[in-house]
């Protein structure tokens, strides 16, 4: 029923409210609860509201007639009227007893029963005499307490006052969200108290949308006032387009308002910079004056036309050759009679050229000619044909060629698109990048010139004091020896542990002191050699840096804000009697066994890695000789840590994992930069002198060089070794640098680094030295540099350093 009555034209038809009492235990018992959401019988409620009223009321009625079906649709219009006025009997019936109060609302319903058709209502608007002007606009009611109240009339918006103007509020119900109206029928009220019916919504205004056209203005917003589709003007509609398209809003919009100086504008005494002012601002330029007197020169010439601003004669000119239209008097030429008139085409002379029909006798080739053109290819022939003389165009035979090429061009047509690419006869060496001579780039290591023996089992690794003169090694044995490397003769040697091996020797980079530090287990053994390898001064000075950090220790002891030692990871300690004796003066005991050792160029900081640590945060340590101090910069750190060094000259710190290297900033504590070489586990790392460049080695057979000035990646990837690389090293001084791999072999390169960024590195492949034995798949452990002369010294598995020089 509802259906069908959606699409009918209703007639408003006025049916009198009927009288009824107030009653006040209604009111009091609370029986008006809901009212407003389940009754709608005001005059304001939307359609499906009186709908569903209809429904309701025919479902009481039990003695109604039967509803229309839907598709009995009143044929005229006086048939709706009926149904409607049917319908108001029916509510009038069923609710004859129900009060007004009920209906409308208490206050409200009172209000109405309270008016008859004697009250007296007088509009503000109204048409009235001199003699009822001085009336009241109002009248006096009593409301549901017995107070007096005052109802005006309706307010005629016409009438003179200075607001008129002032668009009309639809809504008066202020700053309450409409979502407190959400269970009532209505969205607010007007200004003369009336309720805002709810717009439709949902099937309803689909349906009326597409029975009407679109109105001028609609954009398909809601008003959030009214809750009413939104019109706006056409004024509007273009602002909004304009913003929309990033245009100018509006004509009083300026895109380029004038500058607001922040700065003063007041000359000030004292100059910002006291350098004297350049020759280049009083003098001439020389190069101005060279352009000007070319331009000079071209408008002697005339090449240069000054700009001159056209007459009334060159307009009138310019305008008649535009009207003026040319024709091509031959372009459909006809034989005609000779007349005085007519003007034939004038005959051009045949073309002198070698594809013509009757070409010049210099372009017609010879027997010999002819004869080398039919001998060759026909891929290698200059051109597809031979000059032939005629002495008319109809003496042209057909071309002998025609039904081949036609046929294969429908061939390629049909089966497949053919092309015929000419073969690119390069050398393949002339691609490759010219690469010095290696004769040219000597000094370089080439020979063996001695080999140290003694060690039982793997040397771990070696080191070269900072003069040169020896070589300090450490190996699977737990000795620390010293040798003569000129000669392969041992100049001194300690015992660290029966049952450790000694995984690193490094030397301290400074000649004021002669201290060897050497990782043994998870002890760093601090030495100083007790021979007459070094002078008295230089060993006095070495016991007095290891001493000073037991009083730096004493007086600022490590404690909390609360006053407790801090717990730390480390232990700083004298060792026995008979281990000074030996010349080993003190010792750092760490948790984990550290397997790489790193100094910083000043000879104060240096840095260990634990791989096998249990926690990572512990993982890598910092330490202070001169204070004894320990300090773990990392909280936690991604990935597993292989090795780690110092930048030479700035304070960046380079942390290698398994697949990345991290470039960390020590005064700034944060990441510099993250290097992905793309190998899948690294080795050891080794940063060029200038610190510009970094060599990266890896168990996959690559060797990677990173220049840190062009990006992320690697900038050349070597693959010159067939199993791991262990270690790499780049020369302090000279531009080489050596990698050692499994496969008992060093490779020797030449890396020449500048210090611009306008050339890159050039790395050039110089000599592979061979020499130790493979033990047990592996080969060379280390290789280290001298710092002053082209040699390196290898370590081996097989127990003996080797010397290339």
């Amino acid at each position: 029923m509802a259906s069908s009555r959606a699409g009918q034209k209703r007639k408003v038809v006025e049916v009198p409210r009927p009288e009824a009492e107030v009653d006040e235990e209604e009111l009091e018992n609370g029986e008006l609860d809901g009212v407003l959401i389940d009754d709608g019988d005001s005059e304001d409620d939307s359609d499906e509201e009186v709908n569903d009223d209809d429904d309701e009321e025919e479902e009481d009625v039990g003695d109604e007639d039967e509803e229309l079906d839907s598709d009995e649709i009143p044929s005229s219009e006086d048939e709706g009227e009926a149904d409607v006025r049917q319908q108001l009997r029916d509510m009038k019936t069923t609710r004859a007893g129900t009060p007004s109060e009920k209906l409308v609302g208490s206050d409200t319903g009172k209000d109405i029963s309270t008016i008859s058709a004697d009250t007296p209502v007088k509009a503000l608007g109204a048409v009235v005499d001199v003699d009822d002007a001085d009336k009241p606009n109002y009248r006096v009611d009593i409301d549901a307490n017995g107070n007096p109240r005052y109802v005006y009339g309706e307010i005629d918006p016409s009438y003179d006052s200075d607001d008129s103007d002032a668009p009309p509020t639809a809504n008066t119900i202020g700053d309450i969200p409409l979502s407190y109206y959400d269970a009532y029928p209505h969205i607010g009220y007007d200004i003369n108290g009336r309720r805002i019916a709810r717009p439709a919504k949902g099937e309803a205004l689909d349906s009326l949308l597409d029975s009407i056209d679109l109105p001028e203005g609609w954009t398909g917003l809601t008003d959030p006032s009214t809750g009413k589709p939104l019109q706006l003007s056409k004024d509007e509609l273009e602002t909004l387009k304009k913003i929309s398209r990033n245009e100018a809003p509006g004509d009083g919009y300026d895109p380029f308002p004038e500058m607001v100086y922040y700065f003063t504008g007041r000359e000030e005494v004292m100059p910002l910079s006291a350098a004297p002012e350049p020759k280049r601002r009083f003098v001439p330029s020389s190069h101005e004056h060279k352009r000007v007197m070319k331009m000079v020169k071209a408008i002697k010439e005339g090449r240069i036309q000054p700009f001159r601003e056209q007459t009334k004669e060159d307009r009138e000119e310019e305008e008649a050759q535009e009207e003026f239209a040319q024709y091509d008097v031959w372009a459909n030429e006809q034989a005609r009679a000779d007349h005085p008139m007519n003007v034939p085409a004038p005959k051009l002379p045949p073309p002198g050229y070698e594809e013509s029909y009757h070409p010049p006798p210099e372009y017609l080739p010879d027997n010999n000619e002819r004869e080398e053109w039919e001998t060759q290819d026909e891929e290698d022939r200059e051109r597809d044909f031979l000059p032939r003389d005629h002495a008319a165009l109809r003496r042209v035979p057909g071309y002998e060629k025609f039904v081949k090429e036609k046929f294969e061009r429908c061939l390629d047509l049909y089966l497949a698109p053919r092309v015929r690419r000419s073969k690119l006869n390069i050398d393949p060496e002339s691609l490759l990048p010219k690469l010095p001579d290696p004769s040219e780039l000597k000094p370089f290591p080439t020979t063996c010139a001695a080999v140290c023996r003694g060690h039982e089992g793997r040397v771990r690794s070696l080191a070269f004091d900072p003069e040169g003169r020896y070589v300090a090694s450490g190996g699977d044995d737990g000795s620390v020896r010293l040798w003569e490397f000129t000669t392969g003769k041992q100049m001194w040697r300690v015992k660290l542990s029966a049952s450790e091996a000694v995984n690193v020797v490094s030397w301290r980079p400074s000649r004021d002191a002669w201290i060897l530090a050497a990782c043994c287990g998870e002890t760093v053994y601090f030495i100083v050699p007790q021979s007459e390898l070094c002078a008295p001064e230089v060993e006095a000075a070495s016991h007095a840096i290891l001493d000073s950090g037991f009083g730096y220790a004493a007086d600022n002891p490590g404690k909390t804000a609360a006053g407790v030692d801090k717990p730390t990871h480390s232990s700083w300690s004298r060792p026995n009697s008979a281990m000074q004796d030996k010349g080993i003066m003190l010792q750092l005991t760490l948790r984990s066994t550290p397997k790489t050792l790193s100094w910083h160029r000043r000879g104060d900081y240096f840095s260990t890695v634990s791989p096998a640590t249990a926690a990572t945060s512990t993982a890598v340590a910092i330490h202070t000789l001169s204070k004894h101090q320990s300090q773990y910069p990392f909280k936690r750190l991604k990935g597993l840590a292989q090795t780690v060094c110092f930048h030479p000259s700035k304070p960046l710190f380079f942390v290698a994992t398994r697949q990345r290297v991290r470039i960390y900033d020590l005064q700034q504590q944060k990441m510099e930069k993250e290097l992905l070489p793309g190998a899948r586990w690294i080795s050891d790392i080794s940063l060029h002198p200038l610190g510009s460049n970094l060599l990266i080695s890896s168990y996959d057979k690559r060797l990677l060089w990173h220049d840190l000035d062009l990006g992320t990646t690697p900038y050349k990837t070597l693959r010159y070794h067939s199993k791991a690389i262990r270690g790499v090293a780049f020369h302090p001084s000279l531009p080489l640098f050596a990698d050692a791999s499994d496969d008992g072999t060093l490779q020797v390169f030449h890396g020449k680094v500048v210090g611009d960024s306008l050339e890159n590195a050039t790395v050039v492949p110089l000599k592979v030295l061979r020499g130790h034995r493979v033990v047990k798949e592996l080969g060379v452990l280390g290789v280290e540099w001298h710092p002053r002369e082209a040699w390196c010294v290898s370590a081996g598995a097989d127990g003996s350093l080797r010397l290339w020089t």
